[in-house]
Order: C-alpha cells, then structure tokens, then sequence
C-alpha cells in the first residue's frame, strides 16, 4: 500500500507507566471516530429512498425503474466491501474512513444540485453505483480498527454499541429531509444534499480522532495490553499479510464463513426491502403522509439501536458467546413482525407504525451478529476481508433484490407478492444460521491455523 493509505509505521514504545493511560484515552476518542465516522456514512447511503415518491409522482418513474437504479448502490457495496476489505486490511483507516465518506458525500452532492443527475435511470444508476463504492470503504475500516484496539473478550459488546452507529445515521435522514423541505421551500432534493453536508463534517471530524493501530502510537498490541489472547495466537498475527494470504489461507476454505454470508443475504433482503420501500408502500398502501412516512423511516432506523444491544447481549450472556442461536430467536420473531406488518389493513397506523419499529428493533441484531462472527473467524490482520466476504453476499444478494427484484415484484405481483418474498427470506436466513450451529470447538480452532 502507497501514499496516505499507507498503514502507518510502529513507533518506538512509550514508557510503561505511559501506557494504560494512553490506552485508555485513545480508545475512546477512537471510539468516537468510528462511531460518529460510520453514521457518517449512513446519511449519504439510503437517502434516494425518500426522494423516490417524488420520482415516481413527479417524474413519471416506475417502481421497477427505480428499483434498477437503486440496486446501484447495493451491487457496488458488496463488491467494494469485499475487495475494498482487502485493501482495508492494508490500509491506514484514518485515511481510509474519511476518503470514503468524502466521495460519497460529493455524490449525493451532485444528485441534489445537478438536474441531470435526477434525469434519467442510467444517470441515477452511475451515480448511485459510484455512492455504494465509496460506501464499501467504511466498515472494513471500522473493523481493522476494532480488532486492533478491543481484544476478543470485550468485542462482542464493544461491536453490539458501535453497530447502532447503522441506526444513528440512517435514523437521522429522516428528520434531515423534513429539515430541508423547511428550509427550502419543499424541495425535494434537499434530500441529498442537506444529509451531504453533515456527512463532509463527519469526515473532518474523523481526520482529526483517528489513529492507526496500537504500536503506531508507541502502545503494545491489544493482546499484550489486556494479557487476552485468543487461541492460537503468535506475533505473525501482527504482521501485515499480502492479499494471497488473506484470501487463500483464511477465508475461502472457511465453510462457517460462507454460512453466515449466504443467511446475510437474505437477512439483508428483509432489512433494505422494508426500509427502501416503507415510505412507498406506506404512501400507496397504507395512505401514509410524506412527514408520518419520514418519521416512520427514523422509528424504523432508531429502534434498531435497543434491539442491537439485546441481541449483542444474549449473544454474551445467554448463549455463552455463541452468535448463531440469538440470530435464530431474533428471525423468528422478525418473522411475525413482517406479517403484522403485511396483514395489518389500511385505517389502522399505529399497528403499521409499531410492526415497523419491531421489524427494525429485531433485524438489526443478527446484522450485527454475522459481522461479529466474521470477526471472530479469522486472525485481526484478516477482518476486513472476511467481514466484506459477508457484505458481498448481504448486498450483491440480498440488498439488490431488495430493490430491484422486490421493485419488479410489486409492480408485477402487488404488495402481496413482495411480502411473500420477504417472508421467504425470513424462514430461509433461519435455516443457514441453524446450519452454522453445527461446529465444534475443534473447527474454530483448524480454521484460524494457516494453510
């Protein structure tokens, strides 16, 4: 790796009565960077979802249009989680973080001040395509991060409340378009460039927290630190690895790896087809307003924040540190939510209002339990990449048939037709996380040895 992105060298260590107190106050301004730099990214992420009613209404675009043009976003994330992890994994994520929002946001910068952008499917489609390659830089970077400052023992807490950030962010658009309509004088458009601005702010603010990894510093590993290793752990685990290494020797001959990143994908359709779609299905079908659809979008988003927390709790407390069975309970549950939700006939918002903040309070969780477990199945200097092996299935999979086969569905089938897809997708995301279950403690072991 060149030039900023360039991981940042090791410095000499720091005294040793230094040390715990240098630990303690980076971790929390680092903690900061990438809690604050992720919601970052979620202002600019899914924000043509609120501006789509008034493509179709006052443009004249189809769902399934639309849902084409929205698929951009997700087909490029999965694709640069997964290869942009791999350059993460060799990567200053400083740098790296903050670059990625900063394209993203000048993106969404051009969706909402240049009328071509808006002006046709193919133009929507380049842009939004190059919105979800900047955006597949942000959680790999998060992940090197973590693993390098937050040692086995205390992660799963550690990911469960840095993963609301997701909800903070996404949340927050809702409120911010209702802000810019304010603003000015009900344009639509503000949708993208008021959340734009927030977004470049964020940046700044991540330039100025984030540090690299622990030694960068003068710190001792976090391993070394905390006395926490985990199994199997040598110094050649604080070595950088080359892209072969990475992808060769741990993880695709991972085969817990590739369960959890098949349930991803349609754990994913389940979560971007009720949140893409809400403020059109609720518009259409259930006679919502444009500020009670934005309002039920940030419910939907914000109730995501408590049930990430149970979910990552359970996962400690009650099942002992093992992700797959929380997942489980959770999908069932999203199950009955998202029938609540289809059932529930026009006239009676409160029950839609509350089926949507329970759809958002129970899918986050398992979403925050694959990336945790993609964490935990391969040594640090290999996160990003196994982490962007499972994005790559939940948005090439499951997040572009959230929007473009989900689109076509609706227009072909109703909204009866999508919900049978989504209920789908429930039962089937239940049944791999039951498969991921049957592994021993000798598999987790073969799998982070090298080849």
């Amino acid at each position: 790796m060149i030039g900023i992105f360039k991981p940042a060298a090791h410095q000499p260590a720091m005294a040793p009565d230094q040390v715990d107190g240098n630990y303690k106050k980076l971790r929390w301004q680092i903690f900061m960077g990438i809690f604050i730099g992720y919601a970052g990214y979620y202002l600019v992420r899914k924000n043509f979802s609120l501006a789509m009613p008034f493509l179709i209404n006052e443009m004249g675009y189809s769902r399934g249009d639309l849902g084409v043009a929205l698929s951009a976003v997700s087909i490029a994330y999965g694709l640069s989680k997964f290869l942009m992890g791999s350059v993460s994994d060799r990567s200053n994520p400083r740098f790296f973080l903050a670059t990625g929002l900063i394209m993203s946001s000048l993106t969404m910068f051009t969706l909402g001040f240049m009328p071509w952008a808006t002006g046709s499917i193919a133009a929507m489609f380049i842009l939004l395509f190059l919105n979800g390659w900047f955006q597949g830089m942000g959680w790999p970077a998060c992940g090197r991060t973590m693993v390098h400052w937050w040692s086995k023992t205390e992660r799963g807490g550690l990911v469960s409340v840095w993963n609301v950030a997701h909800n903070v962010g996404g949340g927050l658009i809702g409120p911010l378009f209702l802000l810019g309509m304010f603003l000015f004088s009900d344009d639509w458009h503000s949708a993208f460039y008021v959340p734009a601005a927030g977004a470049m702010l964020v940046a700044a603010f991540v330039l100025l927290v984030m540090k690299d990894t622990p030694q960068s510093c003068g710190l001792p590993s976090i391993e070394e630190y905390r006395d926490d290793y985990p199994e199997n752990y040598d110094k050649s685990h604080e070595e950088e690895l080359s892209a072969k290494e990475i992808f060769f020797k741990f993880v695709f001959r991972n085969k817990l790896l590739w369960y959890i990143a098949i349930a991803n994908a349609f754990i994913y359709l389940i979560r971007y087809g009720v949140l893409d779609w809400a403020p059109t299905y609720l518009s259409e079908a259930k006679g919502f307003s444009v500020d009670k659809s934005s309002w039920a979008y940030f419910l939907y988003e914000w109730a995501g924040i408590p049930g990430t927390l149970l979910c990552g709790w359970i996962s400690d407390k009650v099942f002992n540190g093992k992700r797959a069975p929380a997942g489980i309970v959770f999908m069932l549950l999203v199950t009955v939510a998202v029938l609540v939700y289809w059932f529930n006939p026009a006239g009676n918002p409160t029950i839609d209002m509350l089926a949507l903040i329970a759809i958002g309070f129970l899918i986050y969780g398992p979403v925050m339990l694959i990336g945790l477990y993609a964490l935990e199945l391969v040594p640090k200097k290999a996160a990003g990449t196994a982490a962007g092996l499972t994005g790559l299935f939940g948005y090439l999979g499951g997040a572009v048939a959230a929007n473009a086969m989900l689109g076509y569905t609706v227009d072909h089938f109703g909204w009866d037709g999508g919900f049978m897809l989504l209920t789908a997708s429930c039962l089937l995301s239940t049944v791999l996380l039951a498969m991921s279950m049957k592994h021993t403690e000798q598999d987790q072991s073969a799998i982070a040895q090298p080849a």
